[in-house]
This record gives structure tokens, sequence and C-alpha cells, in this order.
């Protein structure tokens, strides 16, 4: 609740807010929507299967959860992706900001995000319905994901892994070292500025994106990129909990608290509203 309360009223005050429509507040839109579908696609089975212990799901129904959990995934890769580059834009060429980052380059770029997203997990989504089952049906995992249908095929899943892991470049390794490559010349940049009240602006407005882009990527390059066995399947439901769960929950409660524009439109929205 607090997850869908947290990014449904984000988009609302950046849909009703005059002051909030800058780039860097469209982008974060997209992320708050993008994490309200990941929350909708898997939560509810979750809280499902903790109160029950154990719950039957269709096949088709299944397959069709990790692709819609592979697709949020991915496009909320790119999202924050697209918000470093915005970011970058914003500190290392401020002249030129509004100039480049116009409308149509950020409607461009936001939807980009989502077709690439849905497009890109058609291929591990087509490679894991193509395997054999033949064996247990009982999967160790609170959702459909991807190592719980590895474990239970009965074919030859290292092709299939290694394909896998080869289309998770473009979709995690990529986006995650062009943030960093972003970010060290963001850093470059705020070191060149002379006062220490712009060198804290400019830190205060990159650290939320930051601490979320460290906790994301980190766990989907253990959970995806690096092939399962033994403990580290096991640790792979644990560490999913922190992007289905926790970087959702954190998305809200870090922008908003350490944002004073968005503070402000809280404000203004609870004001108005005690007024009617």
């Amino acid at each position: 609740m607090i997850i869908l309360l947290g990014n449904l009223l984000i988009m609302i005050m950046v849909i009703s807010s005059r002051k909030l429509q800058s780039p860097m507040y469209f982008f974060l839109c997209h992320l708050s929507l993008c994490d309200v579908f990941c929350t909708t696609n898997i939560i509810p089975t979750m809280l499902h299967i903790v109160m029950l212990d154990v719950i039957s799901m269709p096949v088709l129904e299944c397959f069709l959860q990790f692709y819609v959990f592979g697709s949020s995934t991915s496009t909320e890769s790119f999202l924050l992706t697209v918000m470093s580059y915005d970011r970058y834009l914003a500190i290392c060429d401020p002249l030129h900001y509004f100039t480049i980052m116009d409308f149509r380059l950020r409607l461009l770029l936001a939807m980009g995000s989502w077709v690439l997203g849905f497009a890109l997990t058609l291929i591990p989504g087509i490679l894991v319905t193509t395997l054999q089952y033949c064996g247990p049906n009982v999967i160790d995992h609170f959702f459909c994901d991807l190592a719980p249908f590895l474990k239970l095929s009965c074919s030859d899943v290292y092709v299939v892994q290694t394909e896998i892991i080869v289309f998770s470049v473009p979709i995690i390794l990529l986006p995650f070292l062009y943030i960093i490559t972003s970010y060290v010349n963001i850093f470059v940049s705020i070191m060149k500025i002379s006062s220490t009240t712009g060198r804290e602006k400019a830190f205060s407005t990159c650290s939320s994106h930051l601490t979320i882009v460290c906790m994301y990527y980190g766990t989907l390059i253990i959970v995806y990129m690096v092939p399962a066995n033994g403990h580290l399947s096991s640790l792979n439901k644990s560490l999913s909990l922190l992007y289905i769960v926790i970087t959702p929950l954190l998305n809200p409660v870090v922008y908003s608290l350490r944002n004073k524009e968005l503070q402000a439109a809280m404000q203004k929205i609870i004001c108005n509203k005690i007024l009617v």
C-alpha cells in the first residue's frame, strides 16, 4: 500500500503542479509508473503465497507474469539510464540543457525506454517457453522468475542460460556502465564549482538517483548475470526482494524527502484539500 500510494502521489504531483514540469520530474513520473506496474504484477501473488504457503497458477499465467516482470524491470533500467543522461546535461551543460532536452526528446526517450523494455524481454520470454518441463511443477520462489524455470526444466538449459546472460548485457550491464560514466563526468564538473553551496546543491540533486541505481543494478547483476547454483539460488530469492519491494518503496521516499520542490508541491496539495 505504501509503494502504491507513494508512487501514485508522485505522479499526481508531477501532473498537477506547474513547478514540476522539468524533464527530471517527467522521467520521475514514468519511473513511478513503472514501479506501480511491477508491484501490481508481483506483490499480490507474493502476499497470496505468504497467507496460503502454496498456491496454484496456470502455466500461461506464470509465463505472462515472468514477461511482464522482465519488461517492467528492463524499462526501469532504461529509465534510470535516461535520468542519468538528464542529470549529466543539467550539470555538465546547463546553458544548453533546455535546448537539448526539449519536450520532443524527453518524450522520445521515455517512450523508447518502454518500447525497448517490452521488446527486448520478448527474447528471454520466448527462450523460456521453448524449454521442456517434464518433472516437478513446484516453483521454489515467490513469483515466476528465470532461475525457477531453469531449475524445473528437463532440457539442457546451458544454451538458454548463456543466451539470456548475453541479452542481459544491453539491458543491465551497458546501461549501468553508461550511468557510472555519466556520474564520473558529473562529479568532475561538480568539483570545478567554486562555491560550497553550489557543490552541495549539485551533490544533493544526484545523490537520490545514485542511491537507487547502486541498489537496483547491483542486485540485478548478481541475480541475472551470475549463474545461479547452490547457495546463490537461495540467495536470489532474498535479493529479489530488493528490486521488487525495497526499490519501489524507497523511490518515493528518497525523491520526496530529499527534494524541496516535491515537498512544496505536496504541501500545496495538502493545503488545498484542507481549504476545500
